[in-house]
């Protein structure tokens, strides 16, 4: 996962492969909280591992529920509707789908056994109405308090004693707000009734129906058989009583789904793009954006667990469409809209105000940005494309589904405006932790940027300047792939001695050289399966590594190992020279130097600081011997690109170096 400030992406051109998907957010947490209710214990497969299933298994877990994983399953042993703990304070970050049913589910077992609890939230949970559900539990006879705004989280249910319920009259609620509130209700309702059917009535037009069609599915899996009149009357029949299905699986997330349908739709040119995990036969309403992007153009097929998609009418045909049946996977569609040929209109989307953020005003104001002309009011958005796209900043407002839709927009040299297109940044992508936090590595995998518009920065220097650690760290805060080129000569080096080839028979060393089995994972390197990562480092390594590319023949075998380190959102090479030789098309070059005599010392410091005996003379010889052999060197003499920024770092410290070449790249960004 990205846990960068920010994220650049290049312009993409194209998309094709597969990506499998996390399980679905909407399953997972109703899975969970039925297999916490239930009795026995429940092993759920394929659980979506996010930041919004964490706090519901942190939720279960205080609750007293057991909780035990083996290998990729999860074995939840229930309450059995007894609760275990009867006090407890439960944070649940953002989690819509954990606050509203565990509010309900609580809020009815703290009443009939004389429990207490607080559930509490981030800044904006507490501003996510909750009022319509309160009522509806203050109807039933449930002590609810707020402990803030009225209506609002943080809340408290229950007082420690107990209450009769009052399930002889329906309990009511507005259909117009938020369907969680009626899955809320239907997934605590039959913990009271044991004795006598409880019913529910829906009052006005019930939103987003597709999700009560998972709810009560559900429900049926876990021993429920609700009774309904359409979507107005909801009856949970007499005797209820959860029982665990033993297993269950959680099928891909369809919201998620849409985001790389939309891919194929626009980009999937070559080859299409093919998702797996969910498909047509799924339970989850959001499937329902496949009939929306085949109206836009898009060439999908599907069959049980798998879809896929290509580009089929282009530009993408203009849409008007009420989205009240796949309000989640609708923001797709605003950014699709980008790419069609006229105005679309996306109405029923009200929910979206309601939402992580209010997602219509976010929706409009980052669309503003890149250059769409935009409509909106109080359920409806209109999108116009842009005539000329700008460069723009998302912000994504700490919602999951701004990140991900704003990534859409990094494929604007398809739209034909011309150009050779703009590169897009996406503010905290963090926030895809909610739901996919693997979000922008699977999207990398599929797409493909412009010819060398993938963005290198080098740095090069002589050794023990600190250009790896100044290469690390920046790759690091810019989400970037790295390149310790060092690294490539240090593993040649080390597997010439482990063959017992002479450093000077080039004609054997390139030949290793260009069969070397070098694999990087995280600070970790490994040479034909062997983890070499400390003896990388060993000062003799790096003396044999010197002598070792002096080899014109070496450095040409290690040249396209070298080329293919560059790959989407961007790299950060160095060496003696990526520069001037590997990527002289670099979009900034750092030259970082520094006096023989600062070097000497770091050097020094750290071989001490590993116990490693140092002479510091020594060391002063060595590192002028080996600058001497790199300037003078026949093939790539160490020296700086003409255009390359020079930085002598003898008197700064890491992180102000850090911060200067930060500084200049960001001076050639457009954001």
């Amino acid at each position: 996962m990205y846990s960068t400030a920010f994220l650049d992406l290049p312009p993409f051109v194209r998309a094709s492969g597969t990506v499998r998907l996390p399980g679905s957010k909407s399953i997972s947490n109703r899975v969970l909280l039925l297999a916490g209710l239930a009795a026995g214990t429940t092993a759920v497969h394929d659980l979506l591992d996010s930041d919004d299933t964490s706090v519901m298994l942190d939720a279960l877990q205080a609750l007293g529920c057991g909780l035990r994983r083996e290998g990729a399953v999860l074995h939840v042993t229930g309450l059995g509707g007894r609760l275990d703990a009867r006090e407890a304070q439960l944070f649940l970050g953002n989690a819509g789908t954990a606050m509203r049913p565990l509010t309900a589910a609580l809020a009815v077992l703290a009443a009939t056994q004389a429990g207490r609890f607080e559930l509490s939230g981030v800044a904006r949970m507490h501003e996510r109405p909750i009022g319509d559900l309160v009522d509806a539990l203050r109807q039933l006879g449930c002590p609810v308090a707020d402990l803030g705004r009225a209506g609002y989280p943080p809340l408290r249910v229950g007082d420690g004693a107990v209450h009769a319920l009052r399930t002889d009259a329906p309990i009511r609620v507005r259909g117009d707000v938020s369907s969680q509130f009626l899955t809320a209700l239907l997934l605590a309702l039959p913990l009271v009734a044991t004795q006598a059917e409880v019913a529910i009535e829906v009052e006005g037009e019930l939103i987003s129906k597709p999700y009560i069609d998972i709810t009560l599915r559900l429900l049926g899996r876990f021993g429920i058989e609700v009774q309904r009149d359409g979507y107005a009357r909801f009856v949970i029949p007499g005797g209820a009583q959860y029982r665990s299905p033993g297993s269950i699986h959680v099928e891909g997330d369809a919201s998620s789904a849409s985001y790389f349908v939309a891919l194929g739709a626009i980009a999937g040119t070559e080859a299409p793009v093919r998702i797996e995990g969910v498909g047509l036969d799924s339970i989850q309403g959001d499937i329902r954006f496949v009939d929306a992007a085949r109206a836009m153009g898009a060439e999908v097929e599907g069959g049980p667990g798998w879809l896929q998609v290509r580009r089929g009418a282009w530009p993408l045909r203009a849409l008007t469409l009420d989205c009240n049946h796949i309000p989640d996977a609708a923001m797709t569609l605003a950014m699709m809209a980008l790419y069609a040929d006229g105005t679309s209109r996306l109405t029923g989307i009200a929910s979206w105000r309601v939402k992580e953020t209010d997602r219509i005003d976010a929706m409009a104001a980052e669309l503003r940005k890149l250059g769409a002309k935009v409509v909106d009011g109080a359920d409806f958005i209109e999108i116009s494309p842009p005539r000329r796209w700008q460069a723009a900043a998302i912000e994504t407002y700490d919602d999951h589904r701004m990140a991900m839709c704003g990534s859409l927009a990094a494929f604007n040299p398809l739209a034909g405006t011309g150009g050779s297109g703009c590169p897009v940044r996406i503010l905290d992508p963090r926030c895809v932790a909610k739901t996919f936090p693997d979000y922008f590595e699977a999207l990398f995998d599929l797409v493909a940027a412009t010819p060398g518009g993938v963005p290198v920065i080098t740095v090069d220097g002589p050794t023990a300047s600190g250009k790896g650690t100044l290469a690390a760290e920046v790759a690091s805060r810019l989400g970037y792939h790295l390149l310790d080129s060092g690294a490539l000569y240090r593993a040649t080096a080390l597997a010439a001695q482990d063959a017992g080839i002479s450093l000077e028979d080039e004609a054997a060393l390139a030949t290793l050289a260009g069969r070397l089995e070098l694999r990087f994972t995280g600070h970790h390197v490994f040479l034909n399966g062997r983890d070499i990562t400390d003896p990388l480092r060993l000062e003799s390594t790096g003396g044999m590594a010197s002598r070792v590319s002096v080899h014109p023949g070496v450095r040409q075998a290690l040249h396209g190992l070298q080329l293919s380190f560059r790959r989407v959102p961007g790299l950060v090479a160095d060496g003696r020279d990526m520069g001037t030789v590997v990527f002289p098309d670099a979009d900034l070059k750092v030259f970082l130097t520094a006096s023989v005599e600062a070097r000497a010392q770091r050097r020094h410091k750290q071989l001490i600081s590993k116990g490693n005996p140092a002479n510091i003379e020594d060391l002063r010889a060595d590192i002028q011997m080996r600058d001497e052999r790199d300037r003078s060197r026949a093939v790539a003499p160490l020296k700086p690109a003409e255009d390359a920024m020079l930085l002598d770092n003898s008197s700064l410290s890491v992180e102000d170096s850090i911060d200067q070449v930060l500084g200049w790249w960001q001076q050639r960004k457009p954001f």
